[in-house]
């Protein structure tokens, strides 16, 4: 007996062939720009040795990147579903280059303000998650969504894989002003990858997707009554402290240890690492398991894992075991989140809509990158943020049990 062989055909496999290459590219543009913003905690003590404003200063000036680059989510994520994506990811290039380059030059703390809370945050957040995944998803089937959006995720957190180490090696080697003019120089290498993402795609069929000439309005109107659409704010609110939290200070963290500063940027790299593992893992099982379950699963790991990290010795064993239990969740929550924004509302509008979810990530990250530099001035270290993290960690995962989100129905492989 003959066993029949399911082929594609080759305008199917140019097609696919097609989309993943927008995904890979999307993928590569994040790993530069997350790259950078994921190294920016180690440049922290070198510019308070430089500029002598002090780490509370210093941690303003980079929560005020962290809620700038929520800001311009739904303000770029609008423009490129209105323009498509291509020349809002030009635009971020410059202004993530010429942020990293101003560093260099200023010493005051509105010149900080400028520099890395205003240009280089806008600069990366034009070529983030909203505009990428949003791309991105108009040109793949709904049922590779959910993965496709993991891949471009893994993408970023090899960013941090890279560049944190890299980072560090140029500032041994050379000081930390060339490790910032590298930096500029490899955000524009994000402008000519944008040709591939440029145009306007027809959006791809969507289960529960807008209706037909449904205006941004209107759609703004369906999502903003949503109680469903609100949980995701409040998840990732929390998701955003604990990030901003840890990169940023997770340097100062190991300094008050003791311990060597190539230990920090050991712990992020390592976070990075395991977060292309988690986010091609939560990318998968979103077409398999309910992703309000998925972000639930990894809010409440973090808890965990933070209580486990206080109870631990301070060697940099735990370190590394910490942000490998850590990483495997660290930007996994954005695949789920993004691919329930489009079960939700269709992918019409989902750089706008998954963009405003991404501001409250930076609202939550403002708070976790600022306070932190008040808890270290104030008391000397990060206790009291440690378990203000556990907290909201818990409560993050109680808050996506209530989103409505339909149980996965398997897909029938054809014979």
């Amino acid at each position: 007996m003959l066993t029949s062989i399911r082929t594609t055909s080759p305008p199917a496999a140019r097609r696919a062939t097609g989309h993943w290459t927008f995904v890979l590219v999307a993928a590569a543009i994040l790993m530069v720009t997350m790259g950078t913003r994921g190294s920016l905690g180690l440049f922290l003590s070198p510019l308070n040795t430089h500029t002598g404003l002090g780490i509370a200063t210093i941690s303003f000036a980079m929560a005020i990147a962290q809620l700038v680059w929520g800001v311009v989510q739904p303000v770029f994520g609008a423009a490129a579903d209105r323009w498509g994506p291509g020349r809002v990811i030009v635009l971020g290039a410059v202004m993530l280059a010429a942020g990293s380059a101003l560093t260099t030059q200023v010493t005051s703390e509105w010149g900080l303000i400028v520099a890395i809370g205003i240009l280089s945050a806008a600069g990366a957040g034009a070529g983030s998650f909203s505009i990428l995944i949003g791309a991105t998803a108009k040109h793949i089937p709904a049922e590779r969504r959910s993965f496709a959006g993991g891949v471009i995720n893994a993408g970023g957190s090899m960013g941090q894989f890279v560049f944190a180490p890299l980072n560090q090696a140029v500032m041994s080697a050379f000081g930390w002003m060339h490790a910032m003019w590298m930096m500029a120089a490899i955000a524009l290498t994000t402008a000519p990858m944008a040709w591939w993402l440029r145009g306007q795609p027809r959006p791809q069929p969507t289960a529960g997707a807008e209706p037909a000439g449904i205006t941004l309005r209107e759609q703004l109107k369906i999502a903003l009554r949503d109680r469903s659409y609100w949980c995701l704010h409040a998840g990732f609110f929390t998701c955003g402290f604990h990030i901003a939290f840890l990169v940023t200070h997770m340097p100062g963290e190991v300094s008050l240890c003791g311990l060597d500063a190539n230990v920090a940027s050991a712990s992020l790299a390592i976070i990075g690492l395991a977060n292309v593992a988690g986010s091609l893992v939560a990318g998968a099982l979103g077409n398999r398991v309910r992703m309000k379950m998925i972000l639930s699963w990894m809010y409440a790991s973090r808890a965990v894992a933070i209580l486990l990290y206080l109870a631990a010795p301070k060697v940099p064993l735990t370190f590394y075991v910490f942000a490998a239990v850590l990483g495997a969740t660290w930007l996994a929550t954005v695949p789920p989140t993004a691919g329930l924004t489009a079960k939700l509302f269709g992918t019409r509008y989902l750089a706008t809509l998954f963009g405003l979810t991404l501001f409250s990530h930076q609202v939550g990250g403002f708070f976790g990158a600022w306070l932190g530099g008040v808890a270290v001035t104030v008391t000397g270290d990060y206790s009291w943020m440690w378990w203000a993290d556990a907290a909201l960690a818990v409560a993050a995962a109680l808050v996506n049990l209530p989103i409505r989100e339909e149980r996965p129905v398997p897909r029938a492989v054809p014979a």
